[in-house]
């Protein structure tokens, strides 16, 4: 699964890297070393001429929900399932979107009490975008919110002495296929739902401190040995 992840660059390196014509709520954004689940997340979507970057909240919540609570339970969606799940089937045909992050934390267990928090990143210190989906949730109010999800696979061979699963981390020739809105044939999405080469990884310990949502400091991230 993929439950914590962090974005560290500057805004600047965002627009840069990921072609972005308008950032909204860009005044919000800040550099986050700790994300979890329900808090807000940096999301790309291409609405047809331009991408757009701009925050989600992390758990999706479907269209038809009763009520928010639901997105709790939607941080990842399993990429071989996306089509037998109500609650993914329309958004992996019609509302993909890129989650930003510059490394996640899995837990490694090394035995049946103990298990210590560990960063995975691309080895060039690189962006990178996580494949993902997103949904608009109305209110019975009539208020409206935008949430998403991280799709998971297998692990490669780096994180499977870890988790037993990872997020979908897209090479960058394939996030315009994930965001292009006119391709609804999930065949040619299909093969884009993979683990990244883990060539291009690398794993290191950090600080207990991670395991608390309320820390968000550059210490999170420094190598433990």
């Amino acid at each position: 699964m993929c439950g914590r992840f962090t974005l560290t660059a500057t805004i600047d390196q965002l627009m840069d890297r990921f072609n972005i014509e308008y950032f909204l709520e860009q005044d919000n954004f800040q550099p986050c070393y700790n994300i979890a689940p329900s808090q807000s997340v940096l999301a790309v979507i291409n609405n047809g001429r331009h991408n757009k970057m701009g925050f989600l909240r992390w758990g999706l919540i479907p269209p038809f929900a009763k009520d928010v609570s639901i997105g709790n339970k939607m941080i990842n969606a399993r990429s071989e399932t996306l089509l037998e799940k109500p609650s993914f089937r329309t958004a992996y045909k019609k509302k993909r979107c890129l989650i930003i992050a510059d490394s996640f934390y899995e837990w490694k267990k090394l035995d049946d009490k103990k298990k210590v928090p560990m960063r995975i990143k691309l080895k060039s210190e690189e962006l990178f975008a996580m494949a993902g989906l997103w949904e608009n949730w109305k209110s019975p109010e009539g208020k409206s919110i935008f949430s998403c999800t991280v799709i998971t696979t297998t692990p490669n061979h780096l994180v499977e002495d870890i988790h037993d699963r990872m997020p979908v981390i897209l090479r960058p020739e394939d996030e315009k296929i994930w965001l292009d809105p006119t391709i609804s044939d999930t065949r040619l999405l299909d093969p884009l739902l993979v683990p990244l080469d883990e060539n291009l990884m690398e794993v290191y310990e950090v600080s207990p401190l991670v395991n608390s949502p309320k820390n968000n400091s550059i210490e999170l991230i420094q190598r433990i040995c």
